[in-house]
């Protein structure tokens, strides 16, 4: 980018004195930006924040070529807020959607749970789609823009459930055997809401990020300045910020007025934050840079796969005069593809170049003749397919909110005083605080102290926090199993037991395996994902944000499967399931021993793969060295 001469700098100094910071900063924006977006930003409190800081830099930064960018930012955080918006509405429905349906609706807590697990896949599957249809026509402002709108229509045909006459059974506020059975209609509605909804956080959350950095760095430029890099961290550290300020906003404040204020207030709060972010999101649409979509490389995929079923048939070549020889992507540093899953070599192998390659060196037809680039991403997404597939089973152990919903209905929930109670949906915030203050704590002091022992930085392998992520996904089941036998044994035993409640154990005791699961989470996920941005390529980026996604999509369905088994067996022959609505007379201690079990070999499976995966990394490592020293000679 070709910056200002020192006339231009000297004259905007001049300017910037004489004119109001409004007017200043306006006139030295393009016109895909500047501070009249501000009345657009009716995001989360943390964006409003992030704009008076930018405010802030922006009169106090000379040179016009940086306070351009910062004008930019002001629209990251309003494409932040979006999703912001997005996640605290969806994730303020999720905690207490199972007493929503068990209470309203009549439904067993089995059936109740599996329309979340349902609506959990869905809602982690559509983001895959929209990327897809994003990068390969749609482009991602409009993809936003119809995830936004969907978004909305979801959560009001949500609503509309609380407040139209015949949109839900009749049934007792606070029992579920009082509840007329629901009629199809009923059911259609509730579920459509729920499927519209996952549509749109599909649209939303697929392309919010890279929308973000369009902002920021254009597409036809090559490469990013220091002002740009600089930016761009800064909005993902607060893009994540949002995100985490959205889900503890959603946990406390949304749920806590569900509970205390009923659900039409509590489901049209999220209704009303979703419309200030679908207005404010087209409010400033003539603002936004919208970058033109290219193809995607889920089609690449599919071309490869395609291509080397055509050339089966193809003998590979044997040096390098033979006649067919392999496709190179121009500019492309890779002339050769690599021995591992040799058959998919078949589909960069060409039989005529001038008959199959066009003037620019592209292939005529691609679904018959691939770049060896596109062929080598493949391999690297097939060779990681084991080690992503163990993040399944610690997804089943993250899905299971509605047990712990549940239990904590049925426990002592005041803090503080008798008269204040923390809401059932509420306890998740223990896990996102463990969070914050295992990241603190490990990025600040363990690591620090660590590396001043050893005399050099060091930090923890991905390997080995992976397999501490899922020893505490496992310690979390098996605390939270014991936890579960004691609050039963005490609630059966206690003489003066309600049907459904039983005031006995503090909901307290629930709160070190909703620690255990979110440093689970912290540190199995974080670690996962930086697995794949450092060992795929670059180019593959989008795939790699999107493949704990679907690996979370995989658990919901999993998790779904393993409880309607359960509950299958275990109410044979007029027995109580373990899966009853009843806490007290269910056994969801069973059910947690039962999935610790799987979790327990789950981590051995992660063991074998790890060992298969490092292995194969570090061959991979010593034949490139011995190559290197090979050409040097």
């Amino acid at each position: 980018m070709e910056r200002p001469s020192e006339d231009d700098m000297d004259e905007e100094k001049r300017s910037a004195i004489k004119d109001p910071l409004l007017g200043t900063i306006t006139s030295s924006c393009s016109s895909k930006g500047g501070l009249r977006t501000l009345p657009f930003i009716l995001g989360i409190s943390s964006t409003l924040e992030v704009s008076k800081n930018i405010g802030y830099l922006v009169s106090n930064l000379e040179p016009l070529w940086i306070r351009r960018q910062w004008c930019n930012v002001l629209l990251l955080d309003n494409d932040a807020a979006n999703e912001g918006f997005e996640r605290a509405a969806s994730s303020g429905l999720e905690p207490n959607m199972i007493l929503y349906l068990m209470r309203c609706y009549g439904l067993e807590m089995a059936t109740g749970s599996n329309i979340i697990f349902f609506w959990n896949a869905a809602t982690n599957f559509t983001p895959i789609l929209g990327a897809f249809l994003a990068d390969a026509s749609v482009g991602r402002f409009r993809m936003i823009g119809f995830g936004s709108i969907l978004t909305l229509m979801g959560m009001a045909l949500l609503w509309s459930t609380t407040i139209v006459p015949g949109a839900r059974p009749s049934c007792d506020s606070t029992t579920i055997t009082t509840c007329t059975s629901p009629t199809p209609f009923q059911l259609i509605l509730l579920c459509s809401s729920l499927g519209v909804m996952s549509l749109g956080a599909g649209g939303i959350r697929s392309s919010t990020m890279a929308f973000g950095a369009d902002q920021l760095v254009h597409a036809e430029e090559e490469g990013m300045t220091p002002g740009q890099s600089r930016l761009l961290e800064s909005f993902f550290n607060w893009y994540y910020f949002s995100y985490t300020f959205a889900c503890l906003f959603a946990l406390t404040c949304v749920v806590y007025i569900q509970e205390h204020m009923g659900w039409k207030v509590g489901f049209g709060l999220p209704l009303l934050l979703m419309s200030l972010s679908t207005t404010s999101f087209f409010l400033a649409s003539s603002f936004y840079v919208k970058a033109k979509p290219k193809s995607s490389l889920l089609t690449a995929f599919a071309q490869v796969l395609v291509a080397s079923w055509r050339n089966r048939h193809y003998k590979f070549p044997s040096h390098q005069s033979d006649e067919r020889l392999y496709h190179v992507a121009k500019g492309s540093t890779l002339q050769k593809p690599t021995e591992k899953l040799r058959f998919l070599n078949k589909a960069c192998i060409m039989k005529d170049p001038r008959q199959e390659l066009t003037l620019e060196e592209a292939a005529q037809n691609p679904w018959r003749l691939c770049t060896i680039d596109h062929v080598e991403e493949l391999k690297s997404v097939l060779k990681i397919i084991p080690l992503w597939s163990t993040g399944i089973m610690y997804g089943v152990s993250m899905s299971q909110v509605s047990f712990g919903v549940l239990q904590a209905n049925s426990m002592d929930r005041r803090v503080l005083s008798s008269s204040f109670e923390i809401p059932a949906g509420s306890l998740g915030t223990f896990a996102l605080l463990a969070v914050v203050l295992w990241l603190v704590l490990y990025d600040r002091i363990i690591i620090p102290l660590a590396s001043k022992a050893k005399g050099k930085p060091t930090s923890l392998d991905t390997k080995t926090r992976m397999g501490m992520g899922l020893l505490f996904s496992i310690a979390s089941l098996v605390v939270a199993a014991v936890v579960e036998g004691v609050r039963r044994e005490i609630a059966i035993t206690g003489g003066e037991i309600p049907d459904y409640y039983s005031y006995r154990m503090s909901a307290l005791w629930l709160v070190p395996q909703f620690c255990l699961i979110g440093l689970g989470g912290c540190m199995f996920l974080i670690a996962q994902i930086e697995l794949y941005y450092s060992d795929l390529p670059r180019s593959m980026s989008s795939v790699s944000s999107n493949l704990c996604g679907l690996a979370m999509c995989v658990a919901s369905l999993i998790a779904s499967l393993i409880m309607s088994l359960i509950d299958h067996i275990t109410k044979r022959g007029g027995r109580q399931s373990w899966i009853s609505g009843d806490a007290n007379k269910g056994h969801y201690d069973y059910y947690y021993w039962v999935l610790a079990g799987l979790s327990l070999l789950n981590y051995m499976y992660f063991l074998l793969c790890s060992r298969a995966y490092w292995q194969e990394e570090r061959a991979s490592h010593d034949a490139k060295e011995i190559s290197d020293e090979r050409l040097d000679v």
